[in-house]
């Protein structure tokens, strides 16, 4: 079983053997929740796909900033990614 040491600024390394396993690439984004105490790394993994139709276009029609759809984006897997495993 793989050890991690917490670091002065709370960083971590994920040891090579458990990134593999969960094919995790540098810069990815992992998600962390909390679950009987335990914290749980999940990977934000997934394309505009997957995600189709969660982001609503303004009333107004006027075009929305990059910086805030992805945003959304982001958030909506997340979420989808936390359903998807809870019991």
């Amino acid at each position: 079983m793989p050890i991690v040491t917490l670091k002065a600024k709370g960083q971590m390394t994920i040891p090579k053997e458990i990134r593999k396993a969960l094919d995790l690439k540098t810069s990815e984004r992992l998600m962390v929740t909390l679950e009987g105490g335990q914290a749980i790394l999940k990977p934000l993994k997934g394309d505009i796909l997957t995600i189709g139709g969660s982001i609503k276009i303004p009333p107004s029609g006027k075009p929305i900033a990059f910086k805030r759809v992805r945003k959304e984006v982001q958030e909506a897997v997340a979420l989808k990614i936390a359903a998807g495993t809870k019991k």
